[in-house]
């Protein structure tokens, strides 16, 4: 998922949001309040005094004493039930919080302190990055993918995070989706000298990792059948954790700056890797077709002179062929012009681009589903795009996303109101085939504006307002709403 910077300082920590906006809190019985800030924004949240109950006893078991450990599994599962309750009657009926998980959080009690706070503030669902800046969160004595594992102390080499995650949100009420990077396979991979040939390339021969600000993103030839054998391997260990949904993100190529955030021209799109160029040569239907695409990708046009050398070559062929261009039916066939033939080399060029997107997607979606795991895919609204004479450079087609996917358009637009929001949203359902599944992501923290990015509150009321028949929505991120817990949790500072 490419992550907004925050615009300004986060918010504060989730015990002064509560205290706001639980002002009776300390009189109600334990269990979650449908509060009434939570009814315009769709919040359960629990009280005060439960969260402090809660994590006395959590210590206190941490400490050995069998009797708070009991009481504490109790609650816990008091909790998840009242949590379901509370979202059954509330707004949206399921809401999710995006979460990385570090090698810290492998330590006595912390996985617990992290899922217990997200259930505090009225998550019911939890999606853990599982695969994501080029390491993966299996145990490093069984990990045998192409990465290395996010924890590598060789003392806790049997250590399985995920499934400790899985199991323990579970026992909270919580459906726990395994969050995996796609086609951005991360640094380490691109530092392998095995795997070079892997690599998305553009038309000046650079990698992602050499564009500017994107030091530690290695994007991959969705073509290339080593990255999708390397991927295959590693998804099928994150599926056999039995997540209870698998999410797909990075599902594009990259985005340059600037003017290099358009792509125009074919030397623009990355699809210079050995693997996506062959397969666009073997898009032609003929020879003549072939030359020309050959000529196209080499120099970035046609002249008259190759076509005619193409047609001279080839004369028992009327006319170039690839896929999408047909032979007309009449009898007397006028030759296209070079104009026409490099109009239509550019948009087939720009096609297999985007297509490869979507079959790397479709190949791991595939993987989920022989396992039965519901899958789904994150994206950006606008990168579909059309854009003047070209096209947005990171060709995320999610229009042409599987319809059984569920779709999680990442909705950040800023414009001081969840106007911008509403809109992104609005044209994701516009395009969703009969059936679909839209989840939208924002971004954001509780009680607190970040810059020209509104509160997570008013971000929701706009969505209630606007698209009620919405029944999941997801805030992006924990390490936002609880930047300082977060470092805590990197850094195993307590």
């Amino acid at each position: 998922m490419a992550h907004p910077p925050p615009a300004s300082s986060p918010a504060p920590g989730w015990q002064s949001y509560f205290a706001s906006l639980l002002i009776i809190a300390s009189l109600v019985a334990p269990g979650f309040l449908l509060s009434a800030q939570a009814r315009g924004g769709g919040t359960c949240v629990l009280p005060i005094a439960s969260v402090a109950e809660k994590e006395q006893l959590r210590q206190a078991a941490l400490k050995g004493g069998r009797e708070a450990e009991k009481r504490y599994q109790d609650l816990v599962r008091q909790q998840a039930t009242q949590l379901q309750q509370c979202r059954d009657r509330s707004w949206p009926r399921n809401q999710a919080l995006w979460v990385r998980l570090y090698a810290c959080d492998a330590q006595p009690g912390q996985l617990e302190a992290l899922l217990d706070e997200i259930v505090n503030k009225g998550y019911n669902q939890v999606y853990v990055e599982a695969f994501y800046d080029g390491q993966v969160l299996l145990p490093l004595n069984e990990n045998r993918t192409a990465w290395p594992s996010v924890i590598r102390h060789p003392q806790q080499g049997d250590v399985d995070l995920l499934a400790l995650a899985i199991n323990k949100g579970r026992e909270r009420g919580l459906k726990v989706y395994a969050w995996v990077f796609s086609m951005n396979f991360g640094y380490s991979y691109g530092q392998r000298p095995d795997r070079q040939r892997v690599l998305a390339r553009n038309g000046q021969g650079q990698v992602s990792l050499q564009l500017p600000g994107n030091t530690d993103q290695a994007f991959v030839d969705p073509y290339h059948p080593q990255a999708r054998q390397d991927y295959t391997q590693m998804l099928q260990a994150v599926l056999r954790r039995r997540p209870d949904g698998i999410l797909f993100d990075y599902i594009r190529y990259p985005r340059g700056t600037g003017g290099a955030s358009i792509a125009t021209k074919v030397q623009d799109l990355w699809i210079y890797g050995e693997a996506s160029q062959s397969a666009l040569i073997q898009r032609a239907t003929n020879n003549q077709g072939r030359e020309l695409i050959q000529q196209f990708l080499r120099k970035g046009y046609i002249t008259e002179g190759e076509i005619t050398a193409a047609r001279t070559r080839f004369a028992q062929e009327p006319t170039p062929l690839w896929q999408g261009r047909n032979i007309p039916q009449a009898k007397t066939v006028t030759p296209p012009s070079q104009a026409e033939l490099q109009r239509e080399l550019w948009i087939l060029s720009v096609s297999h681009a985007a297509q490869g997107v979507v079959d790397f997607l479709t190949m791991a979606t595939q993987i989920a589903q022989q396992q039965g795991i519901p899958a789904g895919a994150v994206f950006f609204p606008t990168g579909n795009q059309v854009i003047g004479q070209g096209f947005d450079s990171r060709l995320q087609p999610w229009d042409q996303f599987p319809a059984y996917l569920e779709w999680h358009p990442m909705s950040y637009s800023v414009c001081g109101n969840g106007s911008c929001i509403v809109e992104e949203v609005r044209r994701v359902l516009s395009m969703t085939p009969p059936g679909g599944k839209v989840r939208p992501a924002l971004a954001g923290s509780w009680g607190q504006s970040q810059g020209n990015r509104p509160s997570l509150e008013t971000q929701m009321q706009a969505l209630q307002r606007s698209v009620p028949q919405l029944d999941t929505v997801s805030h992006f991120a924990y390490s936002w709403q609880e930047p300082e817990s977060d470092r805590r949790r990197r850094f195993c500072r307590t």
